[in-house]
């Protein structure tokens, strides 16, 4: 009897174990909207009322270079902005005087560098300075 019981018990606890196993539901995807392709040039009407076949195009804007950096913080109170090429901070009041990393780079004959945008500066070579910037003044 107990055999009986046991071998009862065992199948169905094991079929309701496979019973509450099971993959969830798949939820379907939304579909991607994509734009309807463009059929051709825009026709604007003229002010005699001819139509024009010229393609409307928005002015072509120039972007403003960055005013800062996201990896470096900015020279503490003075003017600058960020110049992504070189990879410094341009001092705007002080002819080719640069910054970043708590460091000013000056480029007078020469490269030399400071910890004060009025120095006193030490001289050094291109391998001082920032890469984009030691080639932007290489001769």
């Amino acid at each position: 009897m107990h055999n009986t019981l046991r071998l009862t018990l065992i199948t169905l606890a094991l079929g309701l174990s496979a019973c509450t196993v099971h993959e969830p539901a798949q939820q379907p995807t939304p579909p991607i909207e994509t734009p309807p392709p463009h059929q051709g040039p825009v026709v604007k009407p003229l002010p005699d009322g001819q139509p024009s076949t010229q393609p409307s195009q928005p002015a072509s804007i120039p972007k403003p270079m960055p005013r800062t950096s996201a990896s470096f913080a900015p020279p503490p109170g003075g003017a600058s902005h960020w110049d992504p090429k070189l990879g410094v901070y341009v001092l705007e009041k002080k002819t080719n005087t640069f910054y970043r990393q708590r460091t000013y780079y000056r480029y007078d004959k020469g490269w030399s560098w400071s910890l004060s945008p009025d120095g006193p500066w030490q001289e050094t070579d291109s391998s001082g300075v920032p890469g984009g910037l030691g080639r932007a003044f290489a001769q």
